[in-house]
């Protein structure tokens, strides 16, 4: 389960388009970020991707992925031309194919490494589709098969492309969208595939939705909350904005991790079929002359920081990649000691935490403004992730122990802690 959100330049307050998504996976797979460097090489050389092999381009972009350990694709990302992606599982009536192929994760990476172009993105994730189609499972420790959706946006435009088996619709974005585990697009496409093509128009998103599936994931009901987080801000969103939506639990006055009565876009999971949360969150800033990408490479993004990321500029720490294994060498476990610490009284320990949680990011956004390109934003980057690495290890510091959620959840992630060989 994910949420992704985009916002064109006239819908924001400091002119440039946002873009935004929590990667929603199992609480002990890991997601890495990783910086694939550009290459070049014989086009048609074999790519191996998570489960087949194609062809491979002569040449690519770099490109900042967010990438579940297991996986070669990733669930989220940006190229150094300014395209950023984020991918939503989708479920039709039409089961998804249990037969490897291209996984949504692949799509985004290969979108991102082949697409110069938010329009090109697109067509690329299109072509491939319709040439290797997709599916194989993609759950962790639990199978998980799922048709995909996608947000494909640049400085200048943004689309959303929702798929079933080699099939497609796809819709610009005309100011500000939301996209959720559900499809959203009704009569109102700018295409579709000859597969989907009828005598007329018609409601694509009702003829093929599984309203079971949707039911158990809240789809809907996440993506009509995401959509009016970003109405009600309207025309002035801006970077901070995007980070509260997807750190939003709803309405719900005694929310907590193990009391959400629906699947919020900041997921927490819990005992039962809960088995997914948000695992790792990505906030991107999109100008044709310089895009911010403001990543966590953490968990439960409303106890994490944003920091940010510029190509061009110096790497930050990003570190070893993650497994499903706890490592404390891994920014995302280190984070975890943090996270599953704040677990036993979250409302709390979330009240304790979110006050400096959001100074520091303002401070970081003003230092990013004023730093231009070179060794000044190599500081500026650098000084921002310090700080973050500092301000987490302080707050696990000083959590006070507490048990107040019930029994039932606690076992649920003493089992996961089990497994992953955590110890809070």
């Amino acid at each position: 389960m994910c949420d992704t959100l985009v916002s064109l330049a006239p819908s924001t307050t400091r002119g440039a388009t946002l873009f935004a998504k929590n990667s929603d996976r199992e609480r002990n797979e890991a997601q890495g970020l990783e910086l694939s460097p550009a290459r070049s090489g014989p086009a048609g050389a074999p790519l191996r991707l998570t489960y087949i092999t194609i062809p491979d381009v002569a040449r690519t972009h770099a490109c900042l992925l967010s990438r579940p350990f297991w996986m070669w694709g990733a669930e989220m990302g940006a190229n150094d031309r300014g395209v950023v992606i984020g991918n939503e599982a989708l479920h039709a009536r039409v089961p998804a194919q249990r037969r490897r192929a291209l996984t949504g994760m692949d799509l985004v990476r290969l979108g991102l490494e082949r697409g110069g172009t938010a329009r090109e993105a697109l067509e690329v994730i299109v072509g491939l589709l319709e040439a290797h189609g997709q599916g194989g499972d993609c759950g962790h420790l639990g199978r998980f098969y799922y048709h995909n959706g996608f947000i494909v946006a640049d400085p200048a435009e943004a689309y959303v492309l929702e798929t079933v088996g080699r099939d497609w619709v796809w819709r610009q974005v005309e100011d500000r969208r939301a996209l959720s585990n559900a499809y959203s697009i009704a009569d109102d496409y700018d295409a579709l595939s000859p597969g989907l093509a009828r005598a007329g128009r018609y409601d694509v998103a009702a003829s093929l939705i599984d309203e079971a599936r949707d039911s158990v994931s809240f789809g809907r009901g996440r993506c009509a909350r995401g959509q009016a987080l970003l109405d009600r801000a309207a025309p002035a969103l801006a970077p901070a904005t995007m980070r509260a939506i997807l750190r939003d639990h709803g309405d719900a006055p005694d929310w907590s991790p193990a009391h959400t009565r629906d699947r919020t876009i900041c997921m927490h999971a819990s005992c039962g079929p809960r088995r997914s949360q948000s695992v790792a969150s990505m906030v991107s800033e999109l100008r044709p002359d310089r895009a911010v990408h403001w990543v966590t490479g953490t968990s439960a993004p409303c106890v994490s920081l944003f920091k940010p990321f510029v190509f061009g500029a110096a790497t930050p720490p990003f570190g070893p990649s993650p497994t499903d294994r706890a490592d404390t060498a891994s920014l995302w476990w280190r984070h975890e000691a943090l996270h599953r610490a704040a677990l036993p009284d979250f409302t709390a320990a979330l009240a304790a935490i979110a006050p400096e949680r959001d100074a520091l990011e303002a401070e970081f956004q003003a230092q990013i403004d004023a730093s231009p390109a070179g060794e000044a934003l190599d500081a500026a980057i650098a000084a921002c992730w310090a700080e973050a690495e500092a301000a987490e290890a302080r707050w696990r510091r000083t959590l006070a122990p507490s048990i107040r959620e019930p029994a039932r959840h606690r076992a649920s992630w003493a089992r996961l802690n089990h497994v992953a060989g955590f110890t809070v």
